[in-house]
């Protein structure tokens, strides 16, 4: 088997599954799985990337659409941000950040919820600092004591799973301290009395008894967040890697809504993204229910618009999700499944589960730059260009903001660009697409989301990027979104932004005594399998860093190397995303003597 930290050069393929892949020519490897997706056309899947090109993914969703007649498309990591996505699109229609990053220097308090931006956003959170140096008040609310936290005014380390409490205290304070935006709220809300009855009973000793945060400390932020001019609220997995994370960023939302923090400059709602493109792999619509330019795919006048400029008919439905897709492969009715630069059988939490429904698979073809584990199940193996290094394009961050990639070097041996690859493909499944280049792509783009109409690539450079949305050749919008909801025109206003009436939730895998320890989960640098436990555990369950341990759940175990966080608390312990939140006992390995 080859290395897969090495390049991939040349195609690959599988004469059987109880063969190993080889060497192929292009034109094999195209020609065998053209070949077999056509056969696979009703129960075919196509998971995307999110650390591809806003084009590349851009034809990989047209792909889908229109060569595959489905709406079966989603990326790896669009799962764990989609609590995020629906909560803000549910309150705002619009599931993105509404604020810049230049915003962050200019406001005067930042709330960090469940957010180590410090190690895992350091992009951003240099303008976080430049907002402290100017004279913001950062409060940190996470479990742990991060290095993010240590910048902060005030920590506030709540129990893991208490965000609706915590949230629901904050809005009871401040609406009983006379805080709230009234203005705002009678002027560009819905549902204000039900939300100020739903948090009634949160009241702050309530509040210290179920998260553990003091009532003073609570009372502190609920304050400064409401009286400050302008405030900025930022979340990332720790808010939304639970079983109810949607309503934990309704909750988030509800305050925002509350002190009139939403719609103007320096005050705001900011998700924190993973991947460099995940907010691209959604604005291209490589997600099962929405089309280019973030436009519903339930819409028939949106649909027209595709349909007429691809010429084909578009599902009138939603497609299936990545979860929806690995269950379909469990019973048989998704049969292919086209796999750009993800490696599901690493990320996804149950990888042995993952792994025994992609062998599965009647067919799996696998476009990626290394071999990776995914890719050593597959038939067909294509080598990619690194998108970042080896192509043209551009990508979206999380502030919205549409940047240029420019090639730097070719890439090695017989490796295509993702769009030659899928192009080729369609090409030999009946549809000539011909784009001269990736700016070619764009420009197609451009011309069926009005989102996006105004950033031509000229604009684009001369800008230094540009935020979506951009519908104007000549003028760029706001830094901020939803500021409609100030206007004083009902007209201008348009849809009220309703509060979320969420109610809260214990963590479904409670803690006991065989399982006495609550894991958390975050985004690290690496993806490496080490758990992180505090000083007091590790001294108490007699293990040292580096030693492995056997991690166990209610679901599986694994084993998991040690590292200790002084940030930790007794009886927390934090492993990567993909292990997910739960109960957990850990147990140390025996000693194997070897004798001979």
């Amino acid at each position: 088997m080859r290395n897969r930290h090495s390049r991939l050069t040349h195609p690959l393929v599988r004469d059987s599954r109880n063969e190993p892949l080889r060497q192929a020519s292009w034109e094999e490897a195209l020609d065998r799985t053209a070949r077999r997706l056509q056969a696979a056309r009703g129960a075919f899947g196509m998971f995307s990337c999110a650390r591809a090109t806003n084009e590349a993914t851009y034809v990989a969703q047209k792909f889908t659409r229109v060569v595959m007649s489905t709406n079966n498309i989603d990326s790896c990591d669009r799962p764990c941000h989609a609590p995020g996505f629906a909560g803000l699109s549910a309150a705002f229609g619009s599931g993105v950040g509404t604020s810049s990053y230049e915003e962050m220097e200019h406001t005067d308090v930042i709330v960090m919820w469940g957010s180590n931006a410090r190690s895992t956003h350091p992009v951003f959170f240099q303008h976080v600092l430049k907002g402290i140096h100017h004279g913001a008040r950062m409060y940190a609310v996470d479990p742990r004591r991060t290095s993010t936290a240590e910048w902060a005014e005030s920590w506030l380390g709540l129990d893991v799973g208490t965000d609706i409490p915590m949230a629901h205290a904050i809005g009871r304070e401040i609406i009983h301290a006379g805080l709230a935006n009234e203005t705002f709220i009678e002027r560009a809300t819905s549902g204000f009395e039900e939300y100020k009855a739903l948090v009634e009973p949160w009241t702050l000793s309530l509040a210290e008894r179920v998260t553990g945060v003091p009532a003073a400390a609570i009372r502190e932020l609920a304050h400064a967040y409401a009286r400050a001019e302008r405030a900025q609220l930022c979340w990332s997995l720790g808010v939304i890697e639970h079983h109810n994370g949607t309503d934990n960023v309704r909750a988030l939302i509800d305050l925002a809504l509350l002190t009139g923090h939403v719609g103007r400059y320096g005050s705001g709602l900011q998700p924190l993204g993973g991947r460099n493109n995940a907010q691209g792999c959604v604005t291209m619509g490589a997600v099962p229910h929405r089309l280019p330019g973030f436009q519903d795919i339930l819409d028939p006048d949106a649909r027209l618009t595709f349909e007429s400029a691809w010429d084909t008919v578009i599902p009138p439905h939603h497609g299936l999700n990545l979860t929806e897709m690995f269950e379909a492969m469990e019973d048989g009715t998704l049969k292919a499944v086209y796999c750009i630069g993800e490696n599901p059988a690493r990320s996804e939490a149950d990888s042995t589960q993952a792994m025994r429904r992609l062998h599965a698979l009647d067919f799996l073809v696998v476009q990626d730059i290394f071999l990776t584990r995914t890719a050593e199940l597959a038939d067909v193996v294509l080598p990619a260009a690194a998108a970042r290094a080896e192509t043209d394009g551009t990508t979206t961050n999380s502030e919205r903001r549409v940047q240029r990639v420019r090639r730097a070097v070719a890439p090695p041996g017989e490796a295509r660009e993702d769009i030659d690859i899928i192009c080729a493909l369609a090409a030999r499944l009946g549809h000539e697409w011909k784009y001269a280049d990736a700016e070619a792509v764009w420009n197609e783009l451009r011309s069926v989301s009005p989102d996006h109409h105004g950033m031509t690539y000229a604009r684009l450079a001369e800008q230094h990027g540009i935020r979506w949305p951009c519908p104007d050749r000549e003028r760029l919008e706001p830094t901020w979104l939803h500021g409609r909801l100030w206007e004083t025109e009902p007209a201008r206003r348009g849809r009220r932004a309703p509060f979320g009436l969420v109610q809260h939730t214990p963590p479904v895998d409670r803690t006991d005594k065989a399982f006495p320890i609550r894991l958390t989960t975050g985004r690290r640098p690496d993806s490496c399998a080490y758990i992180e436990l505090s000083p007091e555990d590790a001294e108490r369950h007699g293990v040292v860093p580096g030693e492995e341990v056997q991690v166990t759940s209610r679901s599986g175990s694994v084993v998991a190397s040690v590292r200790i966080d002084a940030g930790l608390r007794p009886g927390l312990a934090r492993m990567t995303a993909r292990f997910g939140a739960s109960a957990v006992r850990m147990e140390k390995l025996p000693v194997v003597t070897y004798v001979g």
